[in-house]
């Protein structure tokens, strides 16, 4: 048998160990080339929202656009086999939820940028414009931001991102009250509604003056409210549920609810109506809600009588009672008679923009308070009751309600 020479034995043996060492070698570097070629996608993936990959993505609102629909005047999800190629979408951007957070938006075209239908920028096609939330709920003080973008049709057209920075260094458009500011015409239902609704109050008010026209001089006059020696025999006063005071509850009940519905259309959320009174409803609606408003308020006044009858039983109050609540119809005829005159000014000469409750508490609160002293006054020059049991009754009725309704107000 031919035996292999010792030479050829080694030569072979360090070639099959080389090939060896090859292949592993390629294959190492292969794992590691794949491994970062991975690793790299998956950290552009992540990273790479907005602006040079600088963002971390909350929500993308790619799947969330509205359409507006002509057929039920509403907004509706966008489907393009629905609306087809619609230039205008929009989407209600939730400012409360994220606070602290950017907003991102780059258009594939040319487009025009509208928060709440008011044209705010012009964007450019394939830029990034990042707006601060928190600007944005400053200046427009609401729980929800309407935002349209006016362009190139479809959603592919344009990205909206909810993110949050990676770093400080990344330059955010904070938004402010002199940006351009390109508003629409003013169509709203609100408008056609305030003008009726100052021709109705004016009709029920010359209504109750041509029918009792005694009772509405006492109502309506500054000095019997401040006379601190009202006559208990007068007829106001005697028969607090005959149909002459029950008539004045009631136009004052639509007197609160004008006001109510121009609050709300000042962009004021009391008692957390924003959901139920929206800006854009149309004109029966408005008109529905401002009948139920009212008819809770005359109610809210018939209850506060009965309770006053309760509370008044247990200090031994019931021959004051009755000109409790005088006092309490007349005051609030007179106050918020002038609050709808200061009101048709402004909503006839100022433009609607976006109001501070604080504003709207600060003027309410002083009139609670100055006429829980004026019925102090009243009640004690017209009656001997002992002051202690006097300022528990006053405070059970008036101001307890007073501390409630603020607390819910805002």
């Amino acid at each position: 048998m031919n035996s292999i020479p010792a030479s050829q034995l080694v030569n072979r043996t360090t070639g099959k160990r080389a090939t060896y060492l090859n292949r592993f070698s390629f294959f190492l570097i292969s794992s590691l080339v794949l491994s970062f070629t991975l690793f790299s996608s998956f950290a552009q993936s992540r990273d790479g929202v907005g602006p040079d990959s600088r963002f971390y993505a909350v929500h993308d609102y790619r799947n969330d656009w509205l359409a507006f629909d002509d057929a039920t005047k509403a907004y509706v999800p966008y489907l393009f086999e629905v609306q087809g190629e619609v230039p205008a979408l929009s989407i209600p951007i939730d400012l409360e939820s994220n606070r602290h957070y950017q907003l991102l938006v780059r258009p594939a075209a040319d487009a025009h940028l509208f928060l709440n239908a008011a044209l705010r920028k012009r964007l450019n096609a394939g830029q990034w414009y990042t707006f601060s939330v928190d600007s944005l709920y400053q200046i427009y003080r609401q729980p929800q931001l309407f935002l349209t973008i006016y362009g190139s049709p479809g959603p592919d057209a344009r990205q909206l991102i909810m993110a949050y920075p990676r770093s400080i260094l990344q330059k955010t458009i904070v938004a402010s009250g002199d940006n351009l500011s390109v508003r629409p015409r003013n169509f709203s239902v609100y408008g056609n509604f305030f003008g009726l609704g100052l021709l109705f109050l004016l009709a029920t008010h010359a209504l109750l003056y041509g029918l009792y026209r005694r009772a509405f001089l006492a109502f309506y006059d500054p000095r019997d409210l401040f006379t601190l020696r009202v006559r208990d025999e007068s007829f106001l006063v005697s028969r607090p549920m005959s149909l002459t005071n029950i008539l004045f509850v009631l136009n004052l009940s639509f007197v609160l609810a004008y006001l109510f519905l121009f609050v709300q259309s000042r962009n004021i959320d009391v008692f957390k109506s924003r959901a139920l009174l929206l800006d854009g409803q149309n004109f029966g609606a408005i008109l529905l809600y401002y009948l139920l408003i009212s008819g809770l308020v005359f109610l809210s006044y018939m209850g506060k009588y009965l309770m006053l009858q309760v509370v008044g039983s247990l200090y031994r109050f019931e021959s004051i009672v009755n000109l409790h609540f005088f006092k309490v119809i007349q005051s609030s005829l007179l106050f918020f008679s002038i609050v709808i005159i200061v009101a048709a000014v402004v909503i006839f000469n100022i433009p609607a923009s976006t109001g501070s409750i604080g504003a709207l508490v600060v003027p309410f609160v002083g009139f609670y308070l100055v006429r829980l002293g004026l019925l102090y006054l009243v009640i004690t020059s017209t009656a001997p009751i002992k002051s202690l049991y006097l300022i528990s009754y006053l405070c059970i009725v008036e101001l307890v309600p007073l501390l409630i309704g603020v607390r819910f107000a805002l």
